[in-house]
């Protein structure tokens, strides 16, 4: 009986009738109180009271057609002008599909109990149940082929500077149609929130970049440049007090590529640290099957991606993004003041230098360590 009080500590189940006047952030404390709805509601304090904090950097994953159902400007871009996130890493689709709201083109609700092959007959691409224009494809390929073919994208390059530049690129059309905010990329650029693509040939930007190179001009994609910024972000984001989250929206590659910076640090530069502080995803995938991309925070621990004296704080919601961001960013928004954003992107060469250089430091007093044994 000596944990008998400690057991029964928990919040009380015994909420208020909902009346239809509650803001969302009592709703999300007042009644989502256990199984799914518990975690979402422990997520959302755990994002507020300790990952929006002055002293930690909050890298977001984003993984399913997110921006194309709209979260990214419901969402991601309220964000981002709060200073709440400091990198991304994404599929490229999010950021191919996030563009066509960025040359002001549209997407529409539908259906997704409709016949494909009438739809393929009509020029109608279907997203589940969204649906648009065929020529939004073409002409949005159009539009990234033409600017990416000019000089300033004419050379070796990471993700994060390609991105940057297709920002800055859409950020001055919204300027001469007086618009602001239009897609995720400009509010990315102008925030200084570098967008990394842990695969950047697997979407239609890649893509785009393929049909340059046919041609012998457009941007030369460095992978291994991706790889060494993101360690390096994490690594001066652990730096003294400092402490690293990571918000992951689904699974996949850039689930994995976010949590891989710790292995890299670790495993492969050979420097010291615990994984990352604080982890949320949001997955409707199964660890027992596999499909749980880089599975779960415990297992996780032995990889090295998560510091294991936090994995109190590590928490998976088994829900839909679409459902659960607009709730997280709406208690977010109400609880935490704006931060001071960090642009990361204007900092990652120095970031990456000093990475370098302890890597460097460490790998000479191995090697000399290991010539006098």
């Amino acid at each position: 009986m000596a944990h008998k009080k400690e057991f029964l500590s928990g919040q009380r189940i015994w909420p208020d009738p909902i009346r239809g006047d509650e803001r969302v952030d009592r709703l999300i404390d007042e009644t989502f109180l256990a199984y799914n709805g518990g975690r979402l509601q422990k997520a959302c304090r755990l994002l507020s009271e300790k990952m929006l904090t002055d002293e930690v950097t909050l890298g977001v994953s984003l993984s399913g057609a997110l921006t194309p159902a709209g979260v990214g400007r419901s969402c991601l871009i309220p964000l981002i002008k709060a200073g709440f996130i400091d990198w991304i890493v994404s599929t490229g689709a999010n950021l191919y599909h996030d563009t066509h709201f960025g040359l002001g083109m549209s997407l529409h609700r539908g259906t997704h109990q409709i016949d494909d092959a009438v739809l393929r007959r009509e020029g109608v691409i279907r997203i589940y149940d969204v649906l648009f224009d065929y020529n939004v494809l073409l002409d949005t390929d159009n539009y990234l082929r033409t600017i990416m073919a000019e000089k300033a994208f004419n050379k070796d390059m990471g993700t994060a500077e390609l991105h940057y530049l297709l920002g800055k690129y859409l950020a001055a059309r919204e300027k001469e149609l007086g618009v602001e905010d239009t897609c995720l990329l400009t509010a990315a650029y102008r925030a200084g929130v570098p967008c990394y693509v842990s695969s950047p040939g697997d979407s239609s930007i890649g893509m785009n970049v393929a049909e340059l190179t046919m041609r012998g001009c457009g941007p030369r994609i460095d992978v291994s440049r991706d790889v060494n910024e993101t360690a390096a972000l994490v690594y001066a984001a652990k730096s003294g007090a400092g402490k690293s989250a990571i918000l992951m929206l689904g699974g996949g590659s850039p689930k994995n590529f976010v949590l891989q910076t710790e292995p890299q640090i670790q495993e492969i530069l050979g420097l010291s640290d615990r994984g990352h502080d604080y982890y949320v995803q949001v997955t409707d995938a199964r660890p027992d099957t596999g499909g749980l991309s880089g599975a779960t925070p415990a297992e996780a621990v032995s990889w090295g991606k998560v510091d294991p004296d936090r994995l109190v704080d590590s928490i998976v919601v088994y829900t839909d993004s679409t459902i659960a961001v607009p709730l997280m960013t709406a208690y977010a928004l109400a609880r935490v003041k704006p931060r001071k954003p960090r642009r990361l992107y204007d900092r990652r060469d120095a970031l990456v230098e000093k990475l370098r250089k302890d890597f460097l430091a460490e790998h000479e007093k191995r090697t000399r360590a290991a010539v006098k044994r």
